[in-house]
């Protein structure tokens, strides 16, 4: 049971803190010894996370739906619209490079540069914030932001380090491109949630049910602390940049 337990722990926490989710589920396969995540347990990881967004952002969330309908939901519309723009990226990349991005986990050697990748992006992002103040998003910084999204199928490229770097590097202001960053993540974790899960076998054992549970609620509580944690330290967005470097070095030093 620790084994799903630590996997749920790992990838609640480094799904949303800019570290990168996939590069820390190499590193810990590779020095704990643990075996790859499950088809089975990898949807219900990406499941949960995506339960932490909607949880979290519950609110927000409701008025884009309210929106929607509403005659006078033209602002909400257009975010809608945004978060539509910003996904199509990640989806034509992650189906015209699938098989080269499974290839990708087995590389420890990409996981640090991914991670050296991020470190400079967050560092940039660190220096640029105090004069991102923009509150409007525009289509530009939707685009640009899905297409940093894209660049994080990559071990070891933090999707949410990227994502907000890359709404900061545009002029907005960090609270607003973090929002956009953990909302974009919604139709990307349900993707990859509900394909794994098609691939899933159809019955389990007791025992793998029970981990599958635990996996779950431990990436659930986790996941919001970790975006909580980071809604609060995005002025500290160096610390990540320096963690990030480390830790790509140790790894290219001994992939």
């Amino acid at each position: 049971m620790y084994r799903y337990a630590l996997l749920g722990l790992i990838q609640g926490l480094t799904e949303f803190l800019p570290v990168s989710s996939s590069g820390h589920l190499v590193v810990a396969q590779r020095l704990l010894g643990l075996d790859p995540p499950g088809v089975a347990l990898e949807a219900v990881l990406h499941l949960a996370t995506l339960v932490a967004v909607v949880g979290y952002f519950h609110r927000p969330l409701g008025r884009l739906a309210r929106g929607l309908v509403s005659p006078r939901g033209g602002a909400e519309r257009r975010y809608i619209g945004f978060l539509a723009l910003g996904t199509l990226p990640i989806a034509l990349v992650g189906y015209l490079t699938r098989g080269l991005i499974e290839g990708a986990f087995t590389s420890p050697t990409t996981v640090g540069w991914m991670l050296l990748l991020t470190a400079g992006a967050l560092g940039v992002a660190g220096w640029r914030a105090r004069r991102a103040h923009r509150e409007e998003l525009r289509p530009g910084d939707a685009f640009l932001v899905g297409l940093a999204q894209a660049v994080a199928l990559l071990p070891g490229a933090s999707r949410s380090g990227l994502t907000i770097s890359a709404g900061i590097l545009r002029g907005v202001s960090p609270q607003q491109a973090a929002r956009f960053s953990f909302l974009l993540a919604l139709p990307a974790l349900a993707g990859a949630g509900l394909l794994t899960l098609l691939q899933a076998p159809p019955a389990l054992t007791p025992g793998e049910a029970g981990g599958l549970v635990l996996a779950g609620l431990v990436a659930l509580v986790s996941g919001l602390a970790a975006i909580h944690l980071l809604l609060r330290l995005l002025r500290r967005l160096p610390w990540f940049a320096l963690y990030c470097l480390v830790v790509g070095l140790l790894i290219l030093m001994t992939a």
